[in-house]
């Protein structure tokens, strides 16, 4: 009995660039996208902050709870996003490939994986697990979802970078969701 193998050589980047050179244009300097960029930390910053402060002024603990629990989604995210970036060093695609037109050139941060994306959905799955109606989750989910590509539209990440992101970022929401109901023991 004989045994057959088919190797086929394939360069497990290849994917990624070639997706990323479809999606970033020669210009990226659509307004919708680079505004969809800058907003994602003013809303991750305000969400938690907006939720404390209506919480403490009208003293209501489960408004506090949810603050709390958004900032402490922010704060994980940001720890292990940054951890990541440093540990994986991964140079942005631009920088790499000249085919590629970033928006900016002036982060000079790591690609992997993408700091707005994981904020994006750090916030969109906080508010989602808080908040458990439709008509938040989905709007949440699609200004993340529409952060990601921006990110590559505008040059600044691989699509792995942006999956990876979304991964982190939903995944931070879910160990602060975890780690507030032991603190607070909310049942």
């Amino acid at each position: 009995m004989g045994c057959f193998y088919f190797f086929t050589p394939v360069n497990a980047q290849n994917w990624d660039i070639d997706l990323l050179n479809k999606i970033n244009p020669e210009n990226p300097n659509a307004p919708f996208w680079i505004n969809t960029t800058k907003s994602v930390y003013p809303i991750s910053a305000g969400v938690p902050l907006s939720l404390l402060a209506a919480g403490y002024i009208k003293k209501d603990k489960q408004l506090q709870y949810k603050g709390w629990e958004a900032l402490g989604s922010i704060a994980i995210n940001s720890v292990v996003t940054l951890g990541l970036k440093y540990t994986i060093n991964r140079e942005r695609p631009y920088e790499k490939y000249s085919f590629i037109y970033p928006y900016d050139r002036t982060d000079m941060s790591k690609s992997f994986p993408s700091g707005h994306t994981s904020t994006a959905f750090a916030t969109a799955t906080t508010l989602t697990l808080e908040f458990k109606k439709w008509y938040v989750a989905v709007p949440a989910y699609a200004w993340a979802a529409s952060v990601g590509y921006s990110r590559m539209y505008l040059g600044e990440h691989y699509p792995t970078d942006v999956i990876a992101g979304a991964a982190v970022g939903a995944g931070s929401a879910l160990l602060s969701h975890w780690a507030t109901q032991k603190l607070f023991h909310k049942k």
